[in-house]
């Protein structure tokens, strides 16, 4: 079984911070989140404001919580949101369906765990994100 290691966490962080500057977006906050939804490393630029943490790792804690990127959690939850407002309960505050965050995934398709990001637009969240995830040599699902 694999896991993420933490440099394979650090170089998703130093691969989003890289197309974050790149585009250039306002200052984000970036986690990266294992299989089981421990936090392995997270990084806030500076200037980033102080929700980034709380965001970033609910977008990310949702995605790998349901196995599925946050986006589609997000259109999901338009069809039934009673069922997404309790797991939001459910899940303490920890879960948000909001475009931002991906699935890690190795090159055999097991998830490894999620990045997510704040500080953009869900679609720059979720470009930084991708773009971590791919200079880390893993697969963005």
């Amino acid at each position: 079984m694999n896991t993420l290691t933490l440099n394979q966490a650090n170089l998703i962080l130093q691969g989003a911070i890289a197309a974050a500057r790149a585009a250039p977006y306002k200052p984000m906050g970036i986690v990266v989140l294992d299989a089981s939804g421990q936090l392995v490393a997270f990084a806030r630029e500076d200037g980033a404001s102080m929700f980034r943490f709380d965001i970033a790792r609910g977008k990310a804690w949702g995605a790998v919580g349901m196995g599925s990127s946050s986006r589609a959690l997000a259109e999901r939850a338009k069809d039934n949101p009673n069922f997404f407002v309790a797991l939001a309960a459910t899940a303490e505050g920890k879960f948000l369906p909001q475009p931002g965050a991906v699935l890690i995934k190795d090159a055999q398709g097991q998830i490894l765990g999620a990045a997510g990001a704040s500080g953009g637009t869900g679609d720059e969240d979720e470009l930084i994100c991708i773009a971590g995830i791919q200079a880390a040599g893993l697969v963005a699902g």
